[in-house]
């Protein structure tokens, strides 16, 4: 284990035993580097790291505080790593978007009042209407992240977030056949709604899964560069 595996593992532990907790200072660098037995080097080098994972939160002149630790946090951190998958990788994370994003329709369905449903049909009709690329990725990423955000879990936003954001770069709706896969998910977008409508959580799971399932489709058989 190098010093910076040990500083990280020390800082880890004091914070995960709950030594410190959100809010909480920590200790000035000498008693860390006493502590942890590592250089200041390795510890400001742990520091930076646990930092960019939202985990603690430097301040200049201050001091390194613990963070909040919120679940929804630490995860949209992952779009750091997540944002630099190439197609293949994404791919293989399909099988949990598609999971996640069934679970949250099946609550939207149990959650969504009038007001929520009329919102949504005004985003599929503008979806519908459109023939520009990106207001047609903006509007489908806006649809599904409503209907996310009714299962009232941030946790599940922030997961579904980092993971359509980098789906969204490849462009399937530029490929040859992009009538008829916009034909489609115009259709797979109107079965979920349909779902919502009849609150009926069974039926918008299916639908979510079915319409994640054929964009995966799409995706291996396309297999578009990612847009600059």
């Amino acid at each position: 284990m190098s010093a910076v595996e040990t500083a990280l593992h020390g800082l880890r532990s004091i914070i995960a035993d709950g030594t410190l907790g959100p809010g909480d200072k920590l200790p000035s660098e000498g008693e860390l580097c006493e502590q942890l037995g590592v250089s200041r080097g390795s510890l400001r080098e742990a520091i930076r790291m646990l930092a960019a994972l939202g985990v603690l939160d430097t301040r200049h002149g201050s001091g390194s505080y613990v963070g909040e630790l919120r679940a929804a946090d630490v995860i949209e951190s992952l779009s750091l790593t997540v944002g630099l998958l190439p197609l293949e990788a994404i791919l293989e994370l399909y099988e949990l978007r598609r999971a996640l994003e069934a679970h949250t329709a099946s609550l939207a369905a149990a959650r969504a009042d009038d007001e929520t449903i009329v919102e949504l049909a005004a985003v599929l009709d503008e979806l519908e209407d459109t023939t520009d690329g990106d207001e047609q990725s903006r509007l489908d990423h806006a649809f599904h992240m409503r209907i996310v955000e009714l299962g009232g879990n941030d946790a599940f936003v922030a997961m579904l977030s980092v993971l359509r954001s980098r789906s969204r770069a490849y462009r399937i709706f530029s490929t040859a056949d992009a009538d008829e896969i916009k034909k489609l998910s115009d259709a797979g977008h109107r079965a979920i709604l349909r779902a919502l409508e009849s609150r009926d959580p069974v039926a918008a799971a299916a639908a979510a899964a079915a319409h994640v399932a054929q964009t995966e489709v799409w995706l291996r058989k396309h297999r578009p560069p990612a847009a600059g």
